[in-house]
């Protein structure tokens, strides 16, 4: 089953297609206007500067559930060569890395999720091949920066961590942005902490990666009256899993790229940047998340910077 009827209702609800014109491919990241950007750059108050991205190495959270989205592994082409043949001359090193685009802190192109033979702004399915994403690749991306809003969902709910499964909400949305003292506005990103890469920074990939906490069928509508441009998680799954009905597998996938061309992040590391608004009270901040821009790739590798 794709989507069941209430459902397609939302799905037709929230949709973005043809919302920016017929031959859009970027989605809701039209919403990262001058304006947007200009806010993310008044958010970066303090110059405290937090990485948002795992390690990308051969220990990620990868275990072979998605065939052919290893962990990254390194091959080195040379070492310490000289290019004379005299080591006291000009010496180099050089490497090759292998790995899934989406193997660690990620976006997902639009490309990366469809149903019933279409994907975003009803392009074809038929458009990916071997060769790739012709049409909604993560090179349509473009750069990404604008404000960032961190909600932290446990902690708006008094807890220190969301368990696997549990399904966010509108409500818990609001909540979060409530204790956080920040209204998220049009081209905003947001990124949810969950609580749940303690999983992963223990070393227990399976409690990290069976199940998750996650946003819900009931937090889509959320997402489309506030007109985020993008919508980050720190788990690997991105929606709460098991899904909510075991009979629709990632119904928010389908959802969010391919009737609102909403733009989703995994493996983002939130708990440092979470710790230290806790702190000082400042939840918003200036964010660079510009995807590597491969080519036809239906997925980018990121590594996020938050300025605040």
């Amino acid at each position: 089953m794709a989507l069941p009827p209430h459902l397609k209702e939302l799905a037709a609800k929230v949709s973005n297609w043809g919302r920016w014109g017929a031959d859009d491919r970027r989605g809701t990241l039209n919403l990262i206007d001058q304006a947007a950007v200009a806010r993310g750059v008044a958010a970066a108050r303090q110059g405290r500067v937090f990485s948002l991205s795992i390690p990308f190495d051969e220990d990620g959270p990868q275990l072979g559930f998605v065939p052919g989205r290893d962990n990254p592994t390194r091959t080195m082409l040379c070492i310490n060569q000289s290019m004379t043949g005299d080591q006291s001359d000009f010496c180099t090193s050089d490497d090759a890395v292998t790995m899934g685009v989406q193997a660690a802190t990620h976006w997902d192109a639009l490309a990366h999720a469809g149903y019933e033979d279409l994907l975003y702004n009803g392009v074809p399915a038929s458009t990916i091949d071997e060769r790739g994403a012709h049409e909604l690749g993560i090179d349509k991306f473009g750069a990404i920066v604008t404000r960032g809003v961190l909600l932290d969902v446990p902690r708006a709910l008094g807890l220190d961590h969301l368990e696997g499964g549990y399904a966010i909400t509108g409500d818990d949305l609001t909540a979060a942005a409530a204790l956080a003292k920040v209204e998220v506005l049009p081209g905003d990103i947001v990124c949810i902490r969950t609580g749940h890469m303690r999983h992963l920074a223990s070393g227990d990939k399976v409690a990290y990666v069976i199940t998750s906490p996650g946003p819900s069928t009931k937090s889509v509508e959320w997402f489309r009256d506030h007109d985020v441009a993008a919508v980050a998680t720190d788990t690997l799954v991105f929606e709460v899993y098991p899904c909510e009905d075991p009979a629709v597998q990632l119904p928010v996938h389908m959802l969010h790229l391919r009737d609102m061309g909403l733009v989703q992040g995994q493996n983002w590391a939130l708990d440092a940047l979470a710790a230290d608004c806790a702190a000082d009270g400042q939840y918003d901040f200036l964010l660079d998340a510009t995807p590597l821009p491969m080519t036809r790739s239906v997925g980018g590798a990121v590594a996020p910077s938050a300025v605040k």
